[in-house]
């Protein structure tokens, strides 16, 4: 087994992801860049990353955590959320589903045929109202390689053209209620963020979602990582071809609407989360 040096790991990493903000132009000069916080590998290398690009650019850093509400799970993520913004001084707000809401994840997953239907609306939903309140310029997530390539292929699957556009390192301004996206580890293999957190003996938060293998994101998952220990590199073609077809230029509709009930930007009369809250409503009183 080849022994890894942390000190040229860290500065291959780093400098990858430094590469990309540049390359891109993720970030500018006195931006207020929202990170949205899990607890988990990835967030906490976007912040570590994000914390070491100050050293190149003057730009503020804030960090979001939202707790869904998932027992037994979540609150060790919060817990490494807490931790590594307190090691590295900056300031962390925490939400929940269950104070923005009314509900936690826990309540309501059964009424969805899996829980990340609903789980990934509201989180979205309340990580861009709340950078919004904040005046942040973008939202940096931790979607890495793994990731994109995932989200490209079940985007292909269901023959869904639109999510298309939201591949890319970033998304452009569309509304001015919704933050754009930025995604620093977007050409990061996931063992290499792995490897990392396991370098630094990083305080992060490992377990499974308990909800997560009922979602076409963890069998395509399943489906990849098992193609690449049979043929080494599967990922990367993937990426490249993926690179080559797209163009990053956004489809997504520029005439945005506001939901009529919460005021949230739409491309229809009423958002995704309000739709879902009535639809959980219903449900909770035919269960009355």
């Amino acid at each position: 087994m080849v022994q890894l040096n942390k000190n040229e790991f860290n500065e291959k990493i780093f400098t990858r992801i430094n590469n990309l903000i540049h390359d891109y132009n993720l970030i500018n000069e006195h931006e207020m860049i929202a990170v949205a916080l899990s607890g988990g590998k990835d967030s906490v290398l976007t912040l570590y990353a994000l914390k070491n690009y100050q050293n190149y650019l003057d730009f503020d850093l804030v960090a979001i955590s939202v707790d869904e509400g998932i027992e037994g799970y979540r609150q060790h993520g919060i817990d490494a959320a807490i931790d590594n913004a307190e090691k590295l001084d900056i300031e962390l707000i925490q939400k929940s589903f269950k104070t923005e809401e009314g509900f936690s994840l826990d309540d309501i997953y059964s009424g969805f045929k899996s829980a990340c239907i609903p789980c990934g609306v509201f989180r979205r939903n309340i990580l861009n109202k709340t950078a919004y309140e904040l005046g942040a310029d973008k939202i940096a997530t931790g979607h890495n390689l793994d990731d994109e390539i995932q989200s490209f292929l079940m985007s292909f699957a269901r023959g869904d053209l639109i999510k298309f556009s939201k591949f890319g390192p970033q998304l452009d301004v569309i509304h001015p209620k919704l933050i754009p996206r930025i995604k620093p580890l977007w050409n990061t293999p996931e063992k290499e963020v792995g490897t990392w957190a396991i370098l630094n003996d990083i305080n992060i938060h490992l377990d499974e979602c308990p909800y997560s293998h009922l979602s076409l994101r963890a069998k395509i998952k399943e489906f990849l990582n098992n193609n690449e220990d049979k043929y080494p590199g599967i990922k990367n073609n993937i990426m490249e071809s993926f690179q080559k077809i797209l163009t990053f230029e956004s489809d997504i509709p520029s005439n945005l609407n506001e939901c009529r009930l919460c005021g949230e930007p739409t491309s229809s009369d009423i958002c995704k989360a309000c739709e879902l809250k009535k639809l959980i409503s219903e449900n909770h009183e035919c269960h009355i």
